[in-house]
């Protein structure tokens, strides 16, 4: 019998890794990848904490020996997350460019990237949230006309699921997140005890990682 695989969105964050080394634990063959999805020269700085970041992420693969790629949705991003903020903003409109990034980048672009290219059962990210079916267990089979819930995480001061409000009915049929039934403390304890001290110790810039 084949065994799942999932693609995994690693940031160089310890959600991200500690995401993958459960994922692994559990079983699946994980392959992790690196979205990059800013060029810092639009900004006229360095891109040296974009390779600092993609070169953590690497190193977390290379300690729990999963496979690590790289895809680029800068043009992806600029067009559907980055541009459209701007004109909502010119427009005096408030959005959070987070959400967008998940429905179209985090779990559009890369989940079609994931299947296309990585031939991947499912998707997964170091998000703080849960959904229906996973809650009847991590690949429950469900019927199609049966509606998936996304569902608060168990830690919720971290909960994320405000991020993923616009996810769609495939998109979250789709998804998996292993952090839903950890706190933010045991996420520390899981990277320190595991050896992924890089991550464990690098601080965190954002609210989502």
């Amino acid at each position: 019998m084949r065994v799942p695989r999932v693609g995994l969105g690693i940031s160089g964050g310890i959600d991200s890794a500690v995401s993958a080394y459960l994922l692994k634990k559990k079983g699946y063959d994980v392959v992790a990848v690196n979205m990059i999805n800013w060029d810092p020269r639009e900004e006229g700085t360095s891109h040296c904490d974009r390779s600092h970041d993609e070169a953590v992420a690497k190193r977390a693969c290379q300690h729990l020996d999963i496979p690590f790629h790289s895809v680029n949705f800068v043009q992806q991003y600029w067009n559907q997350v980055f541009s459209q903020m701007v004109d909502n903003y010119r427009l005096g409109r408030t959005v959070v460019p987070d959400i967008a990034c998940n429905r179209h980048i985090k779990f559009d672009h890369f989940h079609k990237f994931c299947r296309e290219t990585l031939n991947a059962d499912y998707i997964a990210t170091g998000h703080y949230a849960s959904t229906s079916r996973e809650e009847l267990g991590d690949l429950a089979e469900i019927p199609e006309d049966q509606k998936v819930d996304l569902l608060q995480a168990k830690d919720p001061l971290k909960d994320q699921t405000f991020f993923l409000c616009t996810l769609d009915q495939a998109q979250l049929r789709r998804s998996l997140f292993p952090l839903r039934n950890i706190t933010k403390n045991e996420v520390y304890e899981i990277a320190r005890r595991e050896g992924l001290n890089e991550v464990a110790e690098k601080k965190e810039g954002n609210l989502q990682k």
